[in-house]
């Protein structure tokens, strides 16, 4: 290379050491950031680390309230103690309760319900939740039998096709005549397995006391409305299309 000026030939070579001493400082540069990022995001992961152990007790705090007000307010698993409900629920199924729906409205004509049971309907002193289907609402007017046998209320028999069959023999909608007004602010409830249910009709039949056979609907704990085990019985709980024509 030659300079203009002075003539003189200068070394290619004289300005190598700076280029490469100056890159050199770039390399220490590049590996020194590059360095302390990967120390930032080791100590990132360490604090989110340590944030998660620090949080765990709060989140299972909150999971543990949540399923607390879940099931005192909106859902509630029940197993089924008794065949009284056979074979709608058998012995040892699993139901799912809806305990909202009759913050809203009554109970229906037709639905499953857990209740609590009045004191004279216990095997012992202490609480004690039954299940059983609602036959007749407050001012439904009760009667069994028809020339068919069939239970009716308000006028309209009822083809319950759900009740306890098995073997080819069926239980008969009840086991004697009655007829009665429900109360107001009551219900009239019956196992689907009739005879082996001690409902409504079994404790009017013993006392003849309207109040004493009939439930409050205050009572009510809420509507079964699925059997979710086991899982080859799951099924919805719906009610039957005969309670679509009972008139009020």
């Amino acid at each position: 290379m030659i300079d203009e000026h002075s003539g003189e030939r200068r070394a290619p070579s004289d300005e190598q050491p700076e280029q490469e001493a100056t890159a050199g400082e770039q390399t220490a540069a590049e590996q020194s950031q590059v360095d302390e990022q990967g120390e930032a995001d080791e100590q990132s992961k360490a604090k989110r680390h340590g944030s998660f152990w620090r949080e765990l007790p709060i989140l299972l705090g909150v999971a543990v309230v949540v399923a607390i007000l879940v099931r005192a307010f909106v859902l509630q698993t029940f197993y089924i103690p008794s065949p009284s409900m056979e074979h709608t629920l058998n012995v040892n199924d699993r139901v799912l309760v809806n305990k909202l729906v009759y913050d809203f409205r009554s109970p229906r004509r037709g639905e499953v319900v857990v209740f609590e049971a009045p004191r004279d309907w216990r095997t012992t002193t202490e609480g004690e939740d039954f299940i059983k289907r609602v036959i007749g609402v407050g001012g439904d007017h009760i009667v069994c039998c028809d020339d068919q046998g069939r239970i009716s209320v308000n006028g309209q028999p009822l083809d319950e096709d759900y009740l306890f069959s098995e073997n080819g023999l069926s239980d008969a909608p009840a086991e004697e005549p009655f007829d009665v007004t429900v109360p107001e602010g009551r219900l009239w409830v019956m196992g689907d397995h009739r005879s082996a249910s001690g409902d409504s009709l079994e404790h009017y039949r013993q006392s003849q006391d309207l109040i004493d056979s009939t439930i409050s609907t205050d009572a009510v704990v809420g509507r079964a409305f699925v059997v979710f085990w086991p899982f080859n019985r799951a099924d919805w709980l719906s009610v039957p299309d005969t309670y679509d024509a009972v008139p009020d």
